[in-house]
């Protein structure tokens, strides 16, 4: 249950409100689609229930409306944010970090939404082995690696745009397991090699489940030999970022990514007219804040194209960031010898983790300023 129970200005749900079941009528939604719709609709509504509270000084009375808890509603994500931050600093290796985006070519756009459980998860698959390949050649570092990988399948601009964002150690360990060797502060691994390799395990495991009818091919689609071709007279982008300070500084930085929706609400600047205005940046040309204005039922079909199917986990760990590696991520730490963070959120609620984030106690009440606000009733959404 969340007790913040004020809208931002313009959101999601209030567009799903004014045109969403025109949308709904005219369009063929996947039962996932229809599930986040209802929750993002409902979230923080009477629809959901809620309790009625009073304050234990004043009597003051409020109701708090329950959170709808999905992972596509952008006003739940907050605290699982929070939580997960906490916990993974607390697992990681306590050293530099590089963030690599792997992306896929346009061409390969319309097998992956027709196929998103198998063909996102191939894209997990393929950018986890070219970066340990890669990692384990004795050219370049010639060590063991890991990352903690996290998918996205959207743009800025809400179009469909499915890549992987990877938080990798800057080094790795030694074959013999004796030694961590660091890399540079400003290079990992080179990218084009990197992209190369990526390019040519994504394929492969592409085409052998395309051969076993395990993937759906669209209608229209060029045959086999012919897409390949194609593919393969673009370069991929496998795209590097600097380097980051420890687990503190990467997994907040990587919490941004990892609970984060298609759109949040304050990129939302105005609904009116049957139209949505909201901001976004364009990396192509480096230009931010720029405004885009979409008719309500397209921007309702773009962020629904990015609605995961149900169980899909979008957060993965590979190497020696792996659960099952436990004893090598722990050699690692023996060997780079720094204190490790120390969880701070194990055991707390949500109003507890919220007054140690931001200083203040969501359950003072809001008129006197002194008394808490103690749930007496839980209201009935029939």
């Amino acid at each position: 249950m969340d007790t913040n129970n004020k809208r931002h200005p313009l959101d999601v749900a209030q567009i799903l409100k004014e045109y969403g079941s025109q949308f709904v009528n005219t369009h063929n939604m996947c039962p996932d689609q229809l599930k986040a719709f209802s929750a993002i609709l409902n979230c923080r509504t009477a629809a959901m229930g809620g309790h009625l509270q009073a304050c234990e000084a004043c009597g003051e009375h409020r109701i708090a409306y329950n959170s709808c808890r999905n992972r596509h509603c952008n006003k739940c994500q907050y605290i699982k944010q929070l939580k997960w931050v906490d916990q993974l600093q607390a697992k990681l290796p306590v050293c530099r970090y590089f963030h690599m985006v792997f992306t896929i070519p346009a061409a390969l756009h319309k097998i992956f939404y027709l196929n998103q459980r198998t063909c996102y998860s191939l894209l997990f698959k393929a950018s986890s082995q070219a970066l340990q390949k890669v990692a384990r050649n004795p050219k370049f570092l010639g060590v063991q690696t890991g990352a903690v990988a996290v998918l996205h399948s959207w743009g800025q601009a809400l179009t469909y745009h499915p890549h992987i964002h990877m938080i990798i150690p800057a080094g790795g360990l030694a074959d013999d397991g004796v030694e961590w060797v660091p890399s540079g502060r400003k290079f990992f691994l080179p990218v084009k090699a990197l992209s190369k390799v990526f390019r040519g395990v994504m394929w492969s495991l592409l085409e052998k489940q395309i051969k076993e009818g395990s993937i759906r091919m669209p209608d229209g689609m060029d045959e086999l030999s012919q897409l390949k071709t194609n593919l393969y007279a673009k370069n991929w982008n496998v795209f590097a970022k600097h380097s980051l300070a420890g687990p503190q500084s990467v997994v907040s930085y990587l919490g941004k990514y990892t609970h984060r929706v298609a759109i949040s609400n304050n990129r939302i600047k105005k609904v009116e007219n049957g139209q949505v205005t909201f901001s976004w940046k364009d990396y192509r040309k480096g230009l931010k804040n720029q405004l885009l204005t979409l008719d309500a039922q397209e921007f309702i079909g773009r962020f629904f194209r990015h609605i995961l199917p149900s169980g899909f986990y979008k957060i993965r760990y590979y190497g020696l960031l792996a659960a099952v590696n436990g004893c090598k991520k722990e050699q690692c730490m023996a060997l780079i010898n720094k204190p490790a963070h120390v969880v701070l959120f194990d055991g707390l609620s949500p109003m507890q983790i919220l007054k140690l984030v931001t200083g203040k106690d969501p359950e003072i009440c809001p008129k006197c300023k002194k008394g808490k606000m103690i749930s007496y009733a839980e209201l009935n959404t029939s």
